[in-house]
């Protein structure tokens, strides 16, 4: 009896608890007058940094990383309803990144800064240690060439042909024609969040963060 081919793919995904968040943090300001439009972002972005200094320590936290963009600012003329152009107004903002390791200082930490003028917060990017990355991402890709074996080994099961030797392994899309991986199928996604409350603390719910690994395996039987 000659040899039969099976191909297969097999899939595997983790989930893991968030380890670090990330704020992202716009501080901006509009008027009629740039100097004071000016003025008051930089003692917003004063404010907020002389809050973030004495937490970070690359390694101990609890702030391991933090940034902060260069002042942007520019001017407008908006129009009425009417069609009538108005005055101009001036424009100013800045960015601030924070990362946190604990998330009891960062849901603190935000309720302090939301109450300085001009300080939004556009979202929370939730992710995991590299190496907690790098961890799991091994872990998933052995799994999934597992479930490809197994896959293979319960088609051959059903022809009653006996046991499968791999030939070939790839990552998903590279046994085709085209030789080329798919998008999206080996990537950490990082859950995003919002945040609301006030006060005090910040009330946040971080999602758990999805590591997926998928391969293409070749198996011969017969």
């Amino acid at each position: 009896m000659s040899q039969v081919e099976i191909t297969v793919r097999g899939q595997h995904s983790a989930f893991q608890a968030p380890e670090r968040g990330t704020a992202h943090l716009t501080v901006a300001l509009e008027g009629p007058q740039e100097a004071a439009v000016h003025a008051g972002v930089s003692e917003a972005l004063r404010a907020v940094t002389q809050r973030v200094q004495p937490l970070h320590h690359p390694d101990q936290g609890p702030v391991t990383w933090w940034s902060t963009d260069q002042l942007r600012t520019w001017a407008r003329r908006p129009f009425h309803k009417d069609g009538k152009q108005l005055p101009l107004v001036f424009h100013a903002s800045a960015d601030v990144r924070a990362k946190f390791a604990d998330f009891a200082v960062l849901s603190r930490w935000l309720g302090e800064v939301l109450t300085i003028t001009g300080v939004r917060v556009d979202r929370i990017e939730w992710a995991l240690t590299e190496a907690r990355k790098l961890e799991l991402t091994r872990r998933v890709r052995a799994q999934a060439v597992r479930e490809a074996q197994a896959k293979a080994q319960a088609y051959a099961d059903a022809l009653s042909l006996g046991a499968v030797t791999a030939v070939a392994l790839a990552d998903a899309g590279m046994l085709g024609e085209g030789l080329s991986p798919q998008t999206g199928q080996q990537a950490v996604a990082f859950a995003r969040g919002a945040v609301a409350g006030g006060g005090a603390e910040v009330a946040f719910v971080p999602q758990d963060i999805e590591v997926s690994a998928a391969v293409d395996a070749r198996f011969l039987v017969g």
